[in-house]
């Protein structure tokens, strides 16, 4: 793997961590940073698990309100709204 040497700015309290880090692990602060990027990298775009038993609230109180059409009452109402949008919508001017 090659190497890039950067420069970034970080508050003493982060360079404090990286580096008790560092000493605990008994590892080089660059790879303790290059590690926690990974971990980072990698929890992006997943849900915490506040989030995650957020959700499920939500999908166990909607779920259950939806109510249930027979399927030919739905296709006629879907039929009915692409038929008003076809031909133009409203015939009259709403204020």
């Amino acid at each position: 793997m090659s190497m890039v040497k950067v420069t970034f700015t970080l508050d003493d309290e982060t360079v404090e961590q990286l580096r008790k880090a560092a000493a605990r692990l008994a590892k080089a602060q660059s790879r303790v940073v290059r590690e926690a990027i990974r971990e980072y990298a990698a929890r992006i775009g997943r849900l915490s698990e506040q989030e995650r038993r957020h959700f499920l609230e939500v999908f166990d109180r909607v779920v259950p309100a939806i109510p249930t059409r027979p399927v030919a009452q739905v296709e006629r109402e879907l039929a009915q709204i692409r038929g008003a949008r076809r031909s133009g919508g409203r015939r009259r001017r709403t204020r």
